[in-house]
């Protein structure tokens, strides 16, 4: 984990936040940020062994806006660790008319070691999405 753009292309981080977790997430396109935000979230509550069986899926996630589209696609990830007990070791994020693709690569929570409260919610307060020249970079707070 790095401390923030210029250090590397695509990395994220946890902050501490009063009550609840944020995340910050840069990358150099849109897409990348997108699945550099979904490891960051599952990051900061678990280890999933890089080796750790996995099944591919994947979704169509559409929505207004960046910040929007962000907020679906994590929401997603939360509907499955709920739903059907599962964790994205990887995923890929690729554009889609009116929103992304995203391609998960899904291990059973069973395989993951917990290392701090699990995500219940993405708040819409604190949502934060920019882009510069070089950077998509976000924040984004959990209610945990």
């Amino acid at each position: 984990m790095t401390t923030g753009p210029g250090q590397s292309p695509r990395a994220h981080r946890s902050v501490p936040h009063t009550g609840d977790l944020r995340v910050e997430a840069w990358a150099p396109t849109r897409e990348e940020r997108i699945a550099e935000a979904v490891q960051g979230m599952v990051g900061s509550f678990c280890e999933l062994p890089t080796d750790a069986s996995s099944v591919a899926q994947e979704c169509v996630v559409s929505a207004e806006g960046d910040g929007r589209l962000l907020l679906a696609v994590l929401e997603e990830v939360i509907y499955r660790m709920d739903a059907a007990d599962e964790l994205p070791v990887d995923a890929t994020v690729t554009p889609e008319p009116g929103g992304v693709r995203v391609q998960f690569r899904m291990a059973g929570r069973s395989t993951a070691v917990q290392t701090g409260p699990v995500p219940k919610a993405v708040a819409l307060h604190g949502l934060r999405l920019a882009q510069d020249a070089q950077w998509w970079a976000c924040r984004v707070t959990l209610g945990v």
